[in-house]
């Protein structure tokens, strides 16, 4: 008579995938009384995706975080996470114990300017609600992810996206067809408050108001599926502020531009470099270049738009 070793059943678990953003542009008014600025951003997501598992454990276990993939070593493994603290958030919301096992695959450049953190948060917070069964429509996750961050409700929508007030209150934005991007990745961090306190000071803190309006072309650029116009069109207040923290990245940008860039700025609040290439095979030359003349730690090249947290497995 065979034998057969009887194995526990592997734990319940949903994996959640969520992309990280470019800013197209990025405008910054005069800062208010509350500290913070008043926002009016264009957000494109794109094809460099954060994944998160949420597997379910025992139940007074609390939450758990592992990470991996490019530059694990700089995430936090504690509840200063946006993740950890995004399954807390949920929990509190619908009244369970906050009972699971992360784990952040990473593949969105970190402390970039473009949203990994966020886009962990946004991917856990459905993750987490998938694996409690809670129930939780989408227009409630995004109201909880304003919560976490400004940039964690885009990171739930995806696609393209008007952000106002802190970035956070957004409108779908219309676009046709797909844009190749290539980002220029930077192992030095820059601070964003560090880069507001340089807006301010170059600025008198004195800033124009800001408005929707101000993006007429760009808008009509993406309507139009144009990447030519589009990369005409990019803008970011803030970067001459984080070029003031970190002028190598002006050599960067000069770099792309060299190389045949429709486009090139610094994404939100750096240090990544975003430039807007004409097709896939002129992203890997532009990548090519930066990779030759040192110009960046790491080169990642992606598409946009790209759909927002979604379950995956």
């Amino acid at each position: 008579m065979s034998r057969h070793r009887l194995t526990a059943a592997p734990s319940p678990s949903v994996r959640v995938r969520a992309p990280g953003k470019v800013n197209l542009s990025l405008r910054v008014g005069p800062v208010g009384e509350d500290g913070y600025h008043p926002l009016v951003s264009v957000f494109q997501a794109v094809s460099l995706f954060e994944e998160v598992t949420a597997t379910q454990v025992s139940p007074g276990s609390g939450v758990s975080l592992t990470v991996e993939g490019p530059q694990a070593a700089g995430v936090p493994l504690d509840a200063t996470n946006l993740a950890w603290r995004a399954a807390d958030v949920l929990a509190r919301h619908v009244g369970v114990e906050p009972d699971v096992a992360l784990h952040v695959r990473k593949g969105v450049p970190v402390a970039g300017g473009m949203a990994g953190g966020s886009a962990d948060a946004a991917a856990a917070l459905v993750a987490c609600d998938a694996l409690w069964e809670t129930g939780v429509p989408r227009s409630e996750l995004g109201v909880l992810a304003a919560r976490l961050g400004a940039d964690v409700p885009f990171c739930l929508l995806g696609h393209t996206a008007v952000g106002t007030g802190r970035g956070d209150l957004l409108t779908p934005a219309m676009t046709r067809g797909e844009f190749h991007w290539v980002f220029a990745a930077s192992e030095e961090g820059l601070s964003t408050p560090r880069v507001f306190a340089a807006y301010d000071e170059l600025t008198g803190g004195q800033a124009p108001p800001v408005g929707v309006e101000d993006d007429t072309a760009l808008m009509q650029a993406l309507r139009a599926g144009d990447p030519t116009a589009l990369g005409a069109a990019l803008h970011n207040d803030l970067q001459e502020a984080a070029l003031s923290l970190r002028p190598d990245l002006r050599r960067t940008l000069d770099l792309a531009r060299e190389a045949g860039a429709l486009g090139a700025l610094v994404s939100g609040s750096g240090p990544t470099v975003a430039a807007l290439a004409r097709s896939r095979q002129h992203a890997l030359a532009i990548a090519a270049t930066w990779t030759a003349e040192g110009a960046a730690d790491t080169v990642w090249t992606a598409t946009g738009p790209a759909h927002g947290a979604r379950v995956v497995g």
